[in-house]
């Protein structure tokens, strides 16, 4: 296609090329959408494909084209067209803020009072707009990942604490605030093993969520999180004494095909009777499972099914799972071993996120982002969602921020 003279195509942002981090660094320049879209290495970049796009246009016109040139050109059309379009949307959203805008100015003295109010407030609906199209744009740049339409393996365990049982209290609650996100977005959530503690709480947990982009909205959620409380039963509760505990998840995405062979050979398959939080089944029978993968030590438990054949079922899909995440890990780590956005297991010693009950705060650390109510966040809908969310944007525009740094140091060194 060079023997056009003048098309090359630009690279399109490609997340596996350049570490993509939630770290106390952050850009504080980008904390929003808007924000990024004003920065001028971003209109540069836009405009470029924009002039790409229309360039191409012109070339699939020219009769000239072999078969080959045909379908390479509409496959980068495709690609450049809703990038294009949304680009426009946001210069139009742009021009008529800045048209309001300058109405605004003018209109201070009090008999138009009234029409400045109206004024203000047609520009704060503008504002969300512009917000939102840039929010859709820079989605179009990043690249969906491979696993982000796949269900998942959430697993939730307690750590452990000096004194008390917060982190088992805690552990249980978290668990509960999935299943209700999973309900909230209308997912499926099915509970594949559940080890409750002896007061009420929670040792370990584990379910397979299936639905639209589980694993889009969930692939940050995994980590270690910090509880700051005062125990509501014992001597510290007595004594109003804060303490501090841990409980970590862990996401694993589960693609619907997943092509990993197991010998049978290399399983060790043990039956007990079910520890599960209720059923007339739990400690009559042995219906729980347990394999071990000898190979590599990896151990995965079901005990929810009355059938010890559907508990086999379900914790061969799970050990499959965890075996095709190592894989990943393992090409990933090839491609680019300073990746710091983990897919799956992730780094269980770095603390994401603090929910501190005395001050009534949930904490994000990767973002900065403070929530208030923590009920409304343990409830796991309206709130939860927003913070989900906000992780997203904030890892959209880090993916953008970065790529457009590390094209901006290529074109400058030659």
């Amino acid at each position: 296609l060079h023997n056009h003279g003048f098309w090359r195509p630009r690279p399109l942002l490609d997340t596996a090329r350049f570490t993509l981090s939630f770290n106390s660094r952050h850009r504080k320049s980008h904390q929003d959408s808007q924000a990024l879209w004003k920065h001028e290495a971003v209109q540069k970049y836009l405009e470029t494909l924009s002039k790409e796009y229309q360039q191409v246009s012109h070339l699939l016109s020219a009769d000239s084209l072999n078969d080959f040139e045909q379908r390479a050109l509409r496959r980068r059309c495709a690609d450049l067209s809703p990038i294009a379009a949304a680009f426009q949307e946001v210069k139009e959203a742009e021009r008529e803020v800045q048209e309001l805008e300058a109405m605004c100015t003018e209109l201070d003295s009090r008999d138009e009072k009234q029409l400045l109010e109206l004024a203000l407030e047609e520009k704060e609906s503008l504002d969300k707009k512009m917000n939102v199209l840039c929010r859709k744009l820079f989605q179009l740049l990043v690249p969906k990942e491979k696993y982000d339409r796949s269900p998942v393996i959430l697993e939730v365990t307690a750590g452990r604490t000096t004194g008390g049982d917060i982190c088992q209290q805690f552990t249980k609650e978290m668990f509960e605030m999935y299943q209700s996100y999973a309900d909230y977005k209308h997912w499926t959530f099915d509970i594949v093993n559940y080890m409750p503690a002896e007061i009420g709480g929670l040792h370990h947990a584990a379910a397979h969520i299936s639905g639209e982009n589980v694993y889009r909205h969930l692939k940050y959620e995994g980590g270690t999180h910090r509880v700051q409380r005062i125990p509501e039963t014992g001597l510290s509760s007595r004594m109003q004494r804060i303490h501090t505990g841990t409980m970590s998840v862990i996401v694993l995405p589960q693609p619907e095909e997943v092509d990993v062979k197991v010998d049978p050979k290399d399983l060790r398959i043990d039956t007990f009777r079910a520890k599960g939080a209720g059923g007339q089944h739990v400690n009559k029978t042995d219906s729980a499972v347990r394999i071990v993968h000898l190979p590599t030590g990896l151990a995965v438990e079901c005990q929810q099914e009355r059938s010890q054949q559907m508990n086999k079922e379900i914790a061969l899909r799970t050990l499959r799972a965890k075996l095709y995440q190592q894989i990943i890990e393992k090409q990933l780590s090839q491609e680019q071993s300073a990746r710091k956005l983990q897919l799956g297991t992730r780094a269980q010693s770095e603390r994401i996120r603090t929910y501190n009950f005395t001050q009534d705060r949930v904490t994000d650390h990767r973002i900065s982002y403070d929530a208030r109510n923590i009920k409304e966040i343990l409830s796991g809908k309206e709130a939860l969602d927003k913070l989900i969310n906000r992780l997203l944007e904030f890892a959209e525009i880090e993916a953008v921020t970065q790529y457009l740094e590390n094209l901006q140091a290529l074109e400058g060194g030659g």
